[in-house]
């Protein structure tokens, strides 16, 4: 096995090894976060910067399951990354049998723990995440059937209208999705603006942005006390409207989405549901409205560098050093 690999027995002393994905854990649920939520860049692209929180909480993910390997496991000396990446996924898994001729009865209970424990931290996020869905998906489905109750079909809006004073426009997205338009905004929104709402809505539905919201809520349950946690639950839901908004705007002049959106700012919707209106409208109208001046790719392009490189390292690490493989 050592012949395999290429490199000497593994030393006993747990600890410095430990330290890289340790340090790419603190830059991704620390600093990288707090640049990316200052930055004024990510509200002109947000569908780039959605990207960017995706990648980090890959990132974090990843780093923090090889820094509990990394713990747990004896140092191992690096295995050279061409050898051990062909093992892995080049060869389809034929070299496994040299490296565990005993399958997987082979490990000891140490090697089990330290996977058991490393594979933790995906598998509990993962079980959030379809506690998250399961809930709304539930939930979506009460309100929908009490649209049926209290709601009309209009077919030529492709949308419920609710009788409510209020303007208000929201979708319930999902398998069996629903936009739903109240009374009050049909009396107050013309033609056009009733037109971009529902276009708006419908980038909602199309993209399926409640698995990114559901996402970044089990994110945050799970890693509550990191800054990239606590910021992605907010960030992620506006850079999502944005993203909305801008999708709206294909088809639909920025006057009669600006103004639509004024008008229906203060209606209420289900917390499960994508607004139209709701706090981020005022934010969201001013966005629409200002002309958006050339900005430098300099800071975006260095975070969305940094954010991938943060998101390779610990795959770079995991094929480099994999501790306890050696025998």
């Amino acid at each position: 096995m050592t012949a395999l690999l290429g490199h000497p027995g593994p030393s006993l002393v747990p600890g410095h090894h430990a330290l890289p994905p340790l340090i790419i854990t603190l830059v991704v649920g620390v600093l990288l976060p707090k640049v990316l939520a200052r930055g004024d860049w990510a509200h002109r692209t947000p569908r780039l910067a959605l990207t960017t929180w995706v990648l980090l909480g890959v990132s974090l993910i990843a780093s923090v399951s090889l820094t509990v390997l990394q713990l747990l496991l004896p140092t191992a000396g690096g295995h050279p990354l061409s050898r051990f990446a062909e093992a892995c996924l080049v060869s389809a898994g034929a070299h496994w049998g040299a490296m565990f001729p005993n399958g997987l009865a082979g490990l000891d209970a140490r090697m089990g723990a330290a996977l058991s424990a490393a594979a933790f931290v995906p598998a509990a996020f993962t079980a959030v995440l379809v506690r998250e869905l399961l809930s709304a998906r539930r939930l979506r489905a009460r309100h929908a059937e009490l649209l049926r109750l209290v709601g009309s079909r209009r077919p030529g809006l492709s949308a419920t209208v609710l009788q409510h004073d209020t303007p208000a426009v929201y979708c319930l997205p999902g398998r069996a999705p629903h936009i739903v338009v109240s009374s009050g905004a049909l009396q107050v929104l013309t033609g056009q603006q009733v037109a971009a709402v529902l276009e708006h809505e419908r980038a909602h539905i199309t993209g399926r942005h409640h698995l990114l919201v559901a996402a970044a809520r089990a994110f945050a349950a799970s890693f509550r006390k990191l800054p990239l946690a606590r910021l992605a639950r907010t960030e992620v839901p506006l850079l999502l409207e944005m993203a909305a908004d801008d999708r709206a705007l294909r088809r639909c002049s920025r006057d009669a989405l600006a103004t639509a959106l004024y008008a229906v700012a203060s209606g209420q919707a289900p917390h499960m549901a994508f607004a139209a209106g709701g706090p981020s409208a005022v934010l969201r109208m001013r966005r629409i409205l200002t002309p958006q001046a050339p900005s430098s790719p300099a800071p975006r392009t260095v975070c969305a560098a940094l954010t991938a490189a943060a998101a390779l390292t610990p795959l770079v690490l995991a094929c480099c050093s994999v501790p306890g493989l050696t025998g």
